[in-house]
């Protein structure tokens, strides 16, 4: 009985740390600085963390299969300056747009096949991804950004619906439909068995390579409409796009209670770990502190996270004997 109920208690510290911790730190910023509160700068975080926020979602799925991603970053970057190439050379938005999420789907198949089918750690194939795909970036841009002139393309960054900026309701979208497919198809419960025990899982029918492949494939997919919304906003495709985001998304994805080791997590969640690293970008420019001070923090922020993470799972197995 005891043993249970600490299991218990273990899960609800688990799924609801996200939201402790974001309580937590929006009353920190609150006191830090009055102007947080206000609803300009509430929108202001929230479009911000749009971004980081879908490649998570991605992330998400690629975690819970005990995987990682590194190569997201270059990914988007790609997908970023191939699309506001081909705008400038068609003016054609919605080409630009599918450039964009087929260049994205495209290299997590690539990834997926690193891993799934040749068995490469995910560590050392989307490594080399990340490098590879940037030296693509830095190659076809020369370095120079590329200039977006089609309104058409920036509304997708900057306008609204109702009063509800476009990147925000595209972001909904994705953890909808990103819970939905975990929670409520045999693919999602695929997932979650080949995090658990991917032997076990393959034992009893689930085709993993396919399942894993597909994980890295959805997570590229989501990095090309990531592009497209970071293009938009910015109004330009630059040779640095993406860089560092990997770590904002990981982060995000640890903070929402995934496990790295993979098997448990939640993809809703995550969405409010993508907010407390907003929330930490935004009160640090609210107070002008030095912008290179950010990584310090969150570099910070994710290591703690990790040792929570750690923490719950050493419980856990304690709770279980």
């Amino acid at each position: 009985m005891e043993t249970n109920r600490k299991k218990k208690l273990i899960s609800q510290v688990n799924i609801f740390r996200s939201v402790i911790i974001l309580l937590a730190i929006s009353i920190v910023a609150s006191i830090l600085s009055p102007s947080f509160l206000s609803a300009n700068n509430f929108f202001n975080v929230i479009r911000q963390i749009t971004v980081a926020g879908i490649i998570g979602c991605g992330m998400t799925f690629v975690i819970l299969t005990g995987g990682i991603d590194l190569s997201v970053g270059s990914i988007l970057g790609l997908a970023s300056v191939l699309s506001a190439g081909t705008l400038a050379a068609t003016g054609n938005t919605l080409l630009a747009i599918l450039v964009a999420i087929g260049v994205g789907l495209l290299c997590g198949m690539v990834n997926g096949v690193l891993v799934a089918r040749y068995e490469i750690p995910p560590f050392i194939a989307t490594l080399g991804m990340m490098t590879l795909l940037r030296g693509c970036v830095l190659v076809y841009t020369k370095g120079s950004p590329i200039s977006i002139k089609e309104d058409s393309y920036k509304i997708i960054g900057k306008g609204s619906i109702i009063g509800i900026p476009i990147p925000i309701i595209i972001l909904v979208v994705v953890y909808v439909i990103g819970h939905y497919i975990l929670t409520q198809t045999t693919f999602g419960r695929s997932v979650y068995a080949i995090g658990g025990n991917r032997e076990a899982a393959r034992l009893s029918g689930i085709s993993t390579k396919t399942s894993e492949w597909a994980v890295y494939a959805i997570n590229g997919l989501l990095c090309g409409v990531a592009a497209v919304i970071l293009t938009a906003r910015l109004g330009s495709a630059q040779s640095t796009s993406g860089q560092g985001i990997e770590m904002d998304a990981i982060a995000a994805v640890i903070l929402g209670g995934t496990s790295l080791s993979g098997g448990t997590g939640f993809v809703l969640p995550t969405v409010i770990g993508a907010m407390i690293m907003g929330i930490i970008d935004n009160i640090l420019t609210l107070m002008n502190v030095n912008p290179h001070a950010t990584n310090i923090v969150k570099g910070i922020v994710i290591l703690i996270a990790v040792l929570v993470d750690k923490k719950v799972k050493d419980l856990s197995a304690k709770a279980e004997e």
